[in-house]
């Protein structure tokens, strides 16, 4: 008898346990879930404005331009545009652990001084691509995709510039878990994107140019679309972007996490992006370049899926640090 009464409570111990376990993974797993599917979207969409401009470029039938742009894309990439958004995640772990601690105010203060930084970052970057041609023929890059390229990163430097505000605004959202608008503002500026894009290369006859133009102003009206919604919206409202002395004073702690979240995000994306680069050193570097471009695009889109899974587990880790519940982000993890 004493031992059926000892085994009935262990039994019904080890068959609750699975079930707490169970309904807190399905819940942690919903969450996750409702944040990274319209963070899918949103990241597809950004990054389709790249592929819209190459694919515009395709168009045209003159193979040189498509490559000299395919080569500049993966240059910007390289130098600029990874860098960047690399550098912004810092955001993840600031802004995500003060919006878990209640300090709503410091999460603007984190913003404006990641958009400082990220501006002043732009400063070195523009003055690399200015200079792309020379570097590429330095590396023994044909002559005639060079020159393309160097003049489709020229017409690009304001998009980096709008790209560094962008990244830093998809962090505020982000960490506040307020994904809705950046899928709004990234849907909507996509479909203007395309007749922008079309009117510059075809109807204006800019070529080449005129995609790197479009890239320029698509990014920028994104920008000005969350900044509205951010200054209007009551959602915003505690944690605002404070325009101020004193959140300059944070940049030394943002670049503590900005370094090497961005060296970690360049390692990895330098190995994918080179390879568009050493194809311009095959013998045929036209067709190579372009061919390996397409699928290079191609597959990126596959890695948008995994990457916005990871940012929102990423926000929901360092939102509970933030409100003291490491045990809660161990089980995210």
């Amino acid at each position: 008898m004493m031992g059926k009464e000892e085994a009935t409570p262990l039994l019904r111990k080890s068959e609750v346990a699975p079930l707490e376990d169970d309904d807190a993974f399905c819940v942690e797993l919903k969450r996750v879930g409702s944040m990274a599917a319209p963070m899918v979207a949103a990241n597809m969409c950004q990054y389709l404005l790249q592929v819209v401009s190459l694919m515009m470029v395709g168009h045209l039938g003159v193979l040189v331009s498509f490559s000299g742009v395919a080569i500049a894309t993966s240059f910007a990439e390289v130098t600029g545009f990874c860098v960047l958004m690399g550098m912004a995640g810092a955001l993840e772990t600031l802004c995500g652990q003060t919006y878990g601690a209640e300090e709503f105010s410091e999460i603007g203060n984190y913003t404006f001084c990641a958009i400082v930084t990220l501006l002043l970052v732009c400063l070195p970057i523009s003055m690399l691509w200015i200079f792309v041609d020379k570097i590429l023929l330095l590396f023994g890059q044909d002559p005639e995709i060079s020159h393309v390229a160097h003049e489709y990163c020229i017409y690009s430097i304001p998009a980096l510039y709008g790209f560094a505000v962008l990244q830093c605004q998809i962090r505020y959202f982000q960490t506040q878990s307020m994904i809705f608008p950046m899928v709004f503002s990234s849907i909507a500026v996509l479909c203007l994107h395309v007749p922008i894009c079309w009117a510059l290369v075809f109807k204006l006859a800019l070529g080449h140019v005129g995609a790197a133009y479009a890239i320029g102003i698509s990014y920028w009206l994104n920008v000005i679309g969350l900044g509205i919604y951010m200054n209007f919206s009551p959602a915003c409202e505690k944690t605002k972007i404070v325009f101020s002395f004193n959140a300059l004073l944070s940049i030394p702690e943002f670049c503590q996490f900005a370094i090497p979240s961005g060296l970690m995000f360049c390692f990895e994306m330098w190995s994918f992006e080179l390879l568009t680069l050493f194809a311009g050193l095959l013998p045929n570097p036209q067709l190579q370049t372009s061919v390996l471009s397409v699928c290079l695009n191609t597959t990126t889109l596959h890695y948008i899926i995994p990457y916005a899974v990871g940012a929102s587990a990423s926000t929901r880790i360092s939102n509970e640090l933030g409100a003291g519940n490491p045990k809660a982000a161990q089980g995210i993890y």
